[in-house]
């Protein structure tokens, strides 16, 4: 059966894509639907996974053909400081829109957004949304 990659190694038909992973990017951001949560804020923590093609930057070493990931991180933190939002779905979809927008080189992204201090009256380790966006 052909196959055609879209990046990377072509295993068993199905293309294997490159990735950049940032994990652990944390701000304290003012999101929440209780009063408490926007007044004090809490801590937000994201992880990344940014899909695309490696091979240029890998074959030239050079910055251009990748995303800068110390802006992407700079980016994550805005949106986590920006103007609040009741949930963290939303959130997420903020940040996954603007690395897509601020990084052509970019196929997709995956956004992990964590909520490690929700208000919650159990104990609980953590409350996480992830969601994955394919550039249009």
């Amino acid at each position: 059966m052909p196959s055609t990659a879209v990046s990377g190694t072509v295993t068993g038909g199905t293309a294997v894509r490159d990735r950049i992973t940032l994990t652990g990017i944390t701000a304290t951001g003012y999101h929440g639907v209780f009063p408490e949560e926007r007044r004090d804020g809490q801590p937000f923590i994201v992880d990344l996974v940014l899909f695309t093609d490696l091979g240029p930057a890998a074959a030239t070493d050079d910055l251009t053909l990748t995303a800068h990931y110390g802006e992407v991180a700079e980016q994550v933190v805005q949106a986590i400081t920006g103007e609040p939002l009741n949930l963290i779905e939303a959130l997420a979809g903020r940040i996954a829109d603007a690395v897509l927008a601020g990084f052509s080189v970019l196929t997709a992204v995956q956004v992990t957004v964590h909520k490690p201090k929700a208000p919650i009256t159990v104990a609980f380790g953590d409350v996480a949304v992830t969601l994955h966006r394919e550039r249009a």
